[in-house]
């Protein structure tokens, strides 16, 4: 699991998830080699927005530099990924989780398979890059508003991923 964080939230959903999938290798995405990422037959990775309404580096975090420095020279064909994003529905609602839709764009772009896509009931926000057809391309957790359904919706989104095949 690779991930990134401005202000911890993102670290304590990736600790939910790690729990309920069972993994012990959460790693911050600017510490991760390419054959860290290129030798995993899955990854789970998970990005807070930061830069709301940029059109790249959204997350203001390790992945802003990665995703455009290392991942264009990575082959992902076939790669399983499944993306969790945090935001804030209440503060900024038209672009809730928008460096999630960053790392679905990019990581599709390089060939990878994206699993875990969910749907938007229960959530309140305007606009959000991180919806496709319809669905969230993962996992969207808002730590400042609705905290207390992060546990519960990581608890559902590993189980979902497991029915898919992912895991």
């Amino acid at each position: 699991m690779y991930y990134s964080t401005s202000t911890g939230n993102t670290e304590t959903v990736a600790g939910y998830i790690a729990e309920y999938a069972g993994i012990s290798d959460m790693e911050d995405i600017g510490d991760a080699t390419d054959s860290d990422v290129t030798g995993s037959d899955g990854l789970i990775i998970g990005a807070p927005t930061w830069h709301t309404g940029a059109d790249e580096q959204r997350s203001g975090t390790s992945w802003d530099d990665w995703l455009y420095d290392t991942l264009p020279n990575l082959d992902l064909t076939g790669k399983k990924v499944a993306i969790f994003g945090m935001g804030d529905q209440q503060s900024y609602g038209d672009n809730y989780c928008d460096a999630a839709g960053e790392l679905y764009d990019l990581f599709t772009a390089k060939g990878a398979k994206v699993f875990g896509m969910t749907s938007q009931d229960g959530y309140d926000h305007t606009e959000s890059k991180a919806v496709k057809d319809g669905k969230f391309c993962g996992l969207m957790c808002d730590e400042d508003n609705q905290y207390d359904m992060s546990d519960d919706r990581a608890k559902a989104w590993v189980a979902q991923l497991k029915d898919e095949g992912f895991m």
